[in-house]
């Protein structure tokens, strides 16, 4: 039986390196349409088990979606995951065939799991989602800045940025929520998502874009993809306080205000708020577990097809 063969892709804004694993020519495309053919007709011959590619800022999806159009088997990885990897074999020098003869190692030594990449309209929503929270952002940015300035000139020119940012913040809500009433499977998730208290249109619509995963994982799995779940720090005799990171900082965004406000009206999140305060525990520990709390309850919900109930 022949060894199977690893394609690790290094992408960058004009160029795909490519190579393989355990042995295999380099070779440099075009990120371009006719660059990505020419690179799947020199690839389909090998057969690869699989073919793994970074997560780039966008430069990616073109090249992955083409791929698995064709039925190749690509997953597309966090960078952090593939270079701290690269780290761990001695391999401390970083050039576009080497990042490439890394990625294809690394999905060689793990077999990352291969999950359908979102459709057309799902990395729309995503982009239109993303977009929104950017605006949101450079909205607090100025009025924090609004707050902090006394020169009159800077107060008008911020509240006119303000006013324009509004526009603009609205005009992606309405696009979003035209995709959403233009796709049943997303409209009935978000009726779902919302029968638990605490949980708006924005957290729905972030859950729907951006954790599509909701009700397919157990508890830990979601919590720990989400980045809410504590992780030890352990090691010999330190004892070290568990702490939470990595995950998906979009869906961690969404998720804070109606955790504040699910700690008001939802009762088993005001139980729990409640419970660990009692116990001393930080405010910020305290809230990011009623996040992971309430991130819990919408999964079960999700994958029972259930509303929400008191007793989840």
């Amino acid at each position: 039986m022949s060894e199977q063969i690893v394609v690790g892709i290094d992408v960058s804004k004009e160029h795909l390196d490519l190579s393989s694993w355990p042995e295999g020519p380099s070779q440099q495309y075009e990120n371009s349409d006719a660059g990505i053919e020419k690179m799947i007709a020199d690839i389909q011959p090998l057969a690869p088990e699989l073919i793994v590619l970074e997560a780039t800022g966008g430069y990616q999806v073109l090249a992955a979606n083409t791929l698995q159009a064709h039925g190749l088997p690509v997953v597309v990885i966090n960078p952090r995951h593939t270079r701290d990897f690269a780290k761990s074999t001695g391999q401390l020098a970083k050039t576009d065939k080497l990042d490439a003869r890394g990625l294809a190692h690394f999905g060689y030594a793990t077999k990352p799991e291969i999950r359908p990449l979102p459709d057309a309209d799902s990395q729309r929503l995503q982009g239109l989602v993303a977009r929104r929270l950017q605006l949101v952002e450079m909205r607090v940015a100025e009025l924090n800045r609004q707050q902090q300035t006394t020169c009159e000139l800077v107060r008008e020119d911020i509240a006119s940025h303000l006013r324009d940012l509004d526009e603009r913040i609205d005009r992606f809500e309405q696009e979003i929520k035209s995709m959403i009433d233009n796709n049943d499977t997303w409209q009935a998730q978000i009726r779902l998502l919302r029968t638990a208290k605490g949980v708006g249109p924005v957290l729905a619509f972030s859950l729907v874009a951006n954790l599509p995963e909701l009700g397919t994982l157990n508890e830990k799995e979601i919590a720990k993809l989400v980045g809410v779940a504590p992780l030890n720090c352990d090691s010999g005799k330190s004892r070290g306080k568990r702490k939470t990171w990595g995950g998906r900082a979009p869906v961690r965004c969404a998720l804070y205000l109606p955790t504040i406000s699910a700690i008001r009206w939802n009762p088993p999140i005001r139980e729990m708020n409640e419970r660990l305060r009692a116990k001393g525990k930080p405010g910020m520990v305290v809230i990011v577990a009623c996040m992971r709390k309430l991130l819990i309850v919408l999964n079960a919900m999700m994958r029972d097809q259930r509303p929400w109930q008191p007793n989840y």
